[in-house]
C-alpha cells in the first residue's frame, strides 16, 4: 500500500525570496502573487526563514512607535524589531516550520495544526527547498479513486487478518465493510486500520462477529 507523502501533493515551482531581499520587493511580491508568505533561502537554497503578511505588516502596527517600552515582552521587543527591518532576513520568522521530503500528510496536516501555518515549505535532507504544500494541497489526498481506495483497504485487512472473510465497500471516500470474523476485537482492529488508509473519509463497521472477547466479567466476593 502507498503511503501518500508531501511530495506527491506538493507544488514544485516555488518562489522564494534571497535574505537580501528589500521590505518593498516583498511587499510586491507578496500582493502581486496573491501570496500569505514566502520562503527565504540562503546561497545555497536552504530555508533559513519565512517571510509572511504578518511579518511585513509590523511597520505599519508600530509606524512612529517603535522604541521599545519598560517591561516589554520578548515578542513584542521582536515584533517592534521588524517594524525597523529593511531585509528578508530581518523581517522573517526563524528557524521555518518545514516538512522534510517523505513526511506523510496526514503528518504534515498535524505539524500545521501544531504550528498554526497555512503551508509549509519540503526541505531535502541538507535543508535545500523542494517544494511547498498548502493546507489545500494536502486535501488532494481525499480525490483518490474509490477503487483505489478499496484495493489500499483490502491490502491492508488482507496483511493483518489474512484468515478472515472481511469485504469492502467504497463510496466518495467512505469505506463499509462487511464480513465475519471470531472476534468483535478483530471487527474493530479492521475498522482501525481502514480509517488509516490515505483518502478514506469514514468507515462504516458490519462486520459480524462470533463472539465478545473485549466484555469483562467481574466477580463479586460472597
Amino acid at each position: 500500500m502507498k503511503t501518500w507523502t508531501v511530495d506527491d501533493v506538493m507544488t514544485m515551482a516555488v518562489v522564494s525570496v534571497p535574505e537580501t531581499a528589500a521590505y518593498r520587493e516583498l511587499v510586491d511580491l507578496l500582493i502581486g502573487r496573491h501570496f500569505s508568505a514566502v520562503p527565504v533561502v540562503d546561497g545555497r537554497h536552504r530555508v533559513t526563514g519565512v517571510v509572511s503578511e504578518a511579518d511585513l505588516l509590523r511597520k505599519i502596527e508600530y509606524a512612529g512607535d517603535e522604541e521599545p517600552r519598560l517591561f516589554e515582552g520578548r515578542r513584542r521587543r521582536g515584533e517592534r524589531a521588524k517594524a525597523r527591518a529593511a531585509t528578508a532576513a530581518e523581517l522573517m520568522s526563524s528557524p521555518p516550520v518545514v516538512a522534510v521530503s517523505g513526511t506523510p500528510v496526514a503528518k504534515a496536516a498535524r505539524i500545521m495544526d501544531a504550528e498554526q501555518v497555512k503551508r509549509l515549505p519540503v526541505v531535502d535532507d541538507f535543508g535545500r527547498l523542494v517544494g511547498i504544500v498548502t493546507r489545500s494541497d494536502l486535501l488532494k489526498v481525499h480525490l483518490r479513486p474509490d477503487d483505489d481506495i478499496r484495493a489500499d483497504v483490502l491490502a491492508v485487512l488482507g496483511a493483518a487478518f489474512p484468515a478472515a472473510t472481511v469485504r469492502a465497500e467504497v463510496e466518495r471516500g467512505v469505506v463499509t465493510l462487511r464480513g465475519q470474523v471470531d472476534r468483535l476485537s478483530t471487527a474493530t482492529a479492521a475498522a482501525r486500520l481502514a480509517r488509516r488508509v490515505d483518502g478514506v473519509v469514514e468507515v462504516a463497521d458490519a462486520i459480524a462477529y462470533t463472539y465478545d472477547d473485549t466484555a469483562v466479567t467481574v466477580y463479586g466476593i460472597a
